[in-house]
């Protein structure tokens, strides 16, 4: 159909899971895309599996460092002249465990990947943005970041925050033109979540991760990445024009609200 044709975007944490998934949905929509990993030998992996010639770019990318978030941006802009789209997707948790056992490093860590990263980029999408008087950003956040699980206390609290600065600035975004929201994913099965197993969590393997989660979804599974991709190209898109300041859930009907 491609709803973002001749479209501009920036992905961060593009290389895998979610991320990717993203990108492949906005590059089907006719989209142009550049992704921002940490690592240059998988961007350039994912831009062969991917496909997309010329409308397609890696740029590298550590989100715990402003400039590197700002780079990102900037490079999108140079490369295709705007930018239309910007999705603010990595994210994770340096170590599973109760908040009693949490150093200083795991919580540094978790504030800059999941919040500040979403912070500096949201600043840096503005200018861009507000010149044109256009614009589309979308904070990845987590069903975590409208209840809570026990373990993951740092996760918890910084997507409570990406909730929270996803309304703020999207009030003020609003009269520039430019729509700000947060899509909230409940248990995803990707490559990471196949890693980790569960073993923070004192689970002993992905079967007992799902279960976990599925239990409170009202459809009694994990979503896919593909269902949470799809949400992301409606607020990308042109169908997606009146919603803004929304922490929109796609966790099959586990969050209250």
């Amino acid at each position: 159909m491609e709803q973002l044709k001749d479209k501009v975007a920036c992905i961060t944490g593009g290389s895998a899971g979610i991320g990717r998934g993203i990108a492949a949905a906005f590059l089907r929509e006719g989209a142009r895309v550049v992704i921002g990993s940490r690592d240059p030998q998988t961007g350039a992996e994912v831009l062969a599996g991917l496909g997309a010639g010329d409308r397609a770019a890696f740029v590298p990318t550590d989100v715990t460092r402003r400039t590197a978030v700002e780079h990102l941006i900037d490079q999108t802009v140079s490369r295709y002249g705007t930018l239309d789209i910007a999705v603010f997707n990595a994210g994770g948790v340096r170590n599973s465990a109760p908040v009693i056992d949490m150093t200083d490093e795991e919580w540094d860590f978790e504030i800059a990947i999941n919040l500040s990263h979403v912070f500096w980029g949201f600043r840096h999408a503005l200018r861009h943005m507000g010149r044109q008087g256009s614009g589309r950003i979308i904070a990845m956040s987590s069903v975590e970041g409208k209840h809570a699980k026990a373990g993951v206390a740092g996760y918890v609290a910084t997507k409570h925050a990406v909730n929270g600065l996803t309304k703020a600035v999207a009030k003020e975004a609003g009269p520039l033109g430019i729509t700000v929201n947060a899509i909230c994913p409940g248990l995803v099965v990707t490559g990471l979540v196949r890693r980790g197993g569960g073993k923070g969590l004192g689970l002993s393997g992905l079967d007992e991760v799902i279960a976990r989660y599925s239990q409170d979804a009202a459809l009694g599974r994990p979503v896919t990445v593909e269902e949470v991709a799809a949400v992301a190209v409606l607020l990308a898109s042109d169908s997606g024009s009146g919603i803004t300041g929304a922490c929109i859930s796609v966790d099959g009907g586990t969050a209250a609200y």
